[in-house]
């Protein structure tokens, strides 16, 4: 299992239209072969900068649906909004370790 890790600065004054953007696209996503769950979060020293984190079986999923029309679409109904290029990167790892902090 991969985690693919994007940066995604989004104009400030067009934080809220992006997610409803994003959820329009999200379908996309969801479908793609490999795809085991995502989440999307507004950073907190970097308020314009949403974390989309997705789980993949494999970088060979987020690859083949990096090369599909599907990501063609997905990324078209998002570019508008970006103040400069996304930033992507990988990690490998399982489910996140469970600790005795009470919260």
């Amino acid at each position: 299992m991969i985690y693919e890790i994007a940066l995604l600065p989004v104009h400030k004054e067009r934080i809220e239209s992006f997610k409803r953007a994003f959820a329009s696209v999200e379908p996309l996503l969801k479908r793609a072969t490999g795809y085991g769950g995502h989440m999307l979060a507004k950073g907190i020293e970097t308020p314009r900068v949403l974390n989309l984190i997705v789980r993949w079986r494999s970088l060979e999923d987020h690859k083949s649906f990096e090369a599909s029309e599907d990501h063609q679409v997905f990324m078209t109904g998002l570019e508008e909004y970006f103040s400069e290029e996304p930033q992507v990167y990988h990690i490998e790892g399982a489910a996140f370790a469970v600790g005795n902090a009470a919260f």
